[in-house]
């Protein structure tokens, strides 16, 4: 919307009201990662069930974030943002509730899709009610506070499995959010000011629902490949997926032909350095989440960790991102652009490969109790690594384009980060419990590693492409004059 009305009285109430929405939406991305011994022992959830029940649900966020964007500008971000919020909070119950695995998956992407309606209305609504120099600041505040959001999840999520109140075990962690949830619905729904959307946008079902397809044709394969010995239909499904993104493009261009408005702007695709920091997008944010995963199953499926012990265990982690992003934010990434990128992909280089060393020393230990504590320097610095990257990746790689088209771009970003996690979540988690099936869960911790090693390589070669600057961060506190939709 390009116009806005004079700042409500109680706007920064609304932001409190956002952060705490949008923080529980994402925490419920990681969350359950310390979950997985208590769903095998209560529902019998196998590895896979495990994967589905993280994975499925960063996949239903992502594939549906974009059309929340849209959904947002034609009806109204009060509307949506409430709508979104009532369904997560209903469907974080249902979760609670699940009587068995399946069911849990299915009430997890139902979860997934009404956080993809929630969360691109944080960012709209705080542009609606906040100008000039106190949207800098409160973009200051809500920015890095998400971006922690989903890495502390293992932490929370450990702590309320271990506190097991009233016998709930992990299903605490979905029924924490119905309070939570409650609260927030009451208070929004009494101070987010009544401000219509533009019933002139127009909604793109068709697109919408070729991202889905495509994303999950690209995702389950993922999960079920490795299990199945990689059949026919499994390649099928991924040239499938590849397909179905290329005609999503071409569907938004002809749409743009036709006078009608797309989901997303297809000019952002024909820049070059944004196509490539896509790439960059999938595989950082594959493998940060994938050997989050990992390193929590490898604590409590390796070595007999606790779920609270395991979810301490991600501190350190938790403890070195919100430094390196602090330092990246405040000072490296306004001086060195894109350079703060390969920085911090060096960074988690270093220490997975000292990471990877240690284990190998445990296999090699004849005998001694294990104790995290000789790797709790490695997995800080890790974290410090990742914290660099996340402070700044979207500000470098949407300076590639034009102000009109950022609410469009940001929402392709969100939504490729969000897939990226469900694939991390299914690769490394088949890595990992390949090495389990064999007992030596040691050497699944390390084949994890190195293909997020891999990984790190590709990106920091892909940071050669990217833009060498930042967009100024004023531009989050200019009227945003596009009708595309505007994601946090």
């Amino acid at each position: 919307m390009s116009a806005r009305t004079e700042p409500v009285r109680w706007r920064w109430l609304i932001l409190v009201v956002v952060m705490v929405a949008e923080i529980m939406d994402l925490l419920d991305a990681t969350i359950v990662n310390v979950a997985g011994p208590s769903l095998e022992q209560s529902l019998g959830a196998s590895p896979v069930g495990l994967q589905w029940v993280i994975g499925g649900y960063a996949l239903a966020l992502g594939a549906g974030l974009i059309l929340g964007g849209r959904l947002g500008d034609r009806y109204g971000r009060r509307r949506m943002f409430l709508a979104g919020l009532i369904a997560f909070t209903v469907a974080s119950l249902a979760c609670a509730l699940a009587p068995s695995i399946g069911v849990l998956i299915g009430v997890r992407l139902v979860q997934g899709l009404a956080g993809a309606l929630l969360l691109p209305q944080g960012l709209g609504l705080l542009r609606e009610n906040f100008s000039g120099a106190e949207l800098v600041t409160v973009f200051g505040i809500f920015g890095p506070v998400l971006g922690l959001g989903g890495i502390i999840g293992p932490v929370l999520g450990g702590g309320l499995i271990q506190a097991d109140l009233f016998g709930l075990g992990w299903r605490l962690v979905f029924l924490v959010n119905v309070p939570i949830g409650l609260a927030a619905v009451a208070v929004a729904w009494h101070i987010l000011p009544r401000r219509a959307g533009d019933r002139a946008v127009g909604v793109d079902v068709s697109g919408a629902a070729l991202i889905v397809l495509s994303s999950a044709l690209l995702v389950l394969p993922l999960n079920f490949g490795q299990e199945e010995g990689w059949p026919w239909w499994t390649w099928a499904c991924l040239a499938a997926a590849v397909a179905g993104f290329g005609l999503f493009v071409l569907q938004q261009r002809r749409a743009v032909a036709a006078g009608t408005v797309p989901l997303v702007m297809p000019s952002i695709f024909t820049r070059a350095a944004f196509s490539v920091g896509l790439g960059g997008i999938a595989l950082f944010f594959a493998g940060l989440i994938g050997t989050q995963l990992v390193l929590t199953l490898f604590l409590q499926i390796g070595q007999g960790f606790t779920a609270g012990q395991a979810g301490l265990g991600n501190l350190p982690l938790a403890l070195g991102t919100a430094v390196g992003g602090a330092l990246s934010g405040a000072v490296l990434a306004a001086n060195l652009g894109r350079a703060v990128l390969q920085l911090g992909a060096v960074v988690q280089l270093a220490a997975a490969v000292v990471l990877w060393f240690q284990l190998g020393s445990l296999d090699d230990a004849s005998s001694g109790t294990f104790s995290i504590w000789p790797l709790v320097p490695a997995i800080v610095i890790a974290g410090a690594g990742s914290g660099m990257i996340i402070a700044a990746l979207f500000s470098v790689i949407l300076a590639a384009v034009e102000d009109d088209e950022i609410g469009s771009a940001s929402g392709v970003l969100s939504a490729v980060q969000s897939i990226a996690g469900s694939i991390g979540v299914a690769v490394f988690g088949s890595v990992f419990f390949s090495a389990v099936k064999t007992g030596d869960p040691d050497r699944g911790f390390q084949d994890a590693l190195l293909v997020q090693a891999g990984l790190l390589v590709v990106f920091f070669a892909l940071t050669f492409l990217f833009p060498r600057q930042p967009r100024p961060e004023e531009f989050a506190a200019a009227d945003d004059t596009s009708d595309a939709p505007a994601t946090a």
